[in-house]
């Protein structure tokens, strides 16, 4: 059996989480784009003059995701050195 970097681990590990903070942007976006967004526009709120749907999903959105990106890479990210660690993987 073939031993395995313990980089590519970790660079799934990340991957993964990138894919999942992509699906929480989407579900997030979805949600309130369509789920505020649906009724007439004569029912809509506004939020700073955007209508509540728009701002939720586009600026309130981007405001999450920015947290929680940050915070990810804070707490889930590891610092990798891309050096060649043994004879075995050159």
């Amino acid at each position: 059996m073939e031993k395995q970097d313990h980089r590519f681990r970790i660079a799934n590990r990340e991957a993964l989480i990138g894919i999942g903070l992509a699906v929480i942007n989407f579900l997030w976006w979805f949600g309130f784009a369509y789920g505020l967004g649906s009724k007439p526009p004569e029912e809509y709120s506004y939020i700073l003059g955007l209508p509540a749907w728009f701002f939720m999903s586009c600026v309130g959105g981007f405001l999450l995701m920015s947290v929680l990106v940050i915070f990810v890479v804070k707490i889930f990210f590891t610092d990798v050195s891309l050096d060649v660690e043994d004879e075995e993987f050159k």
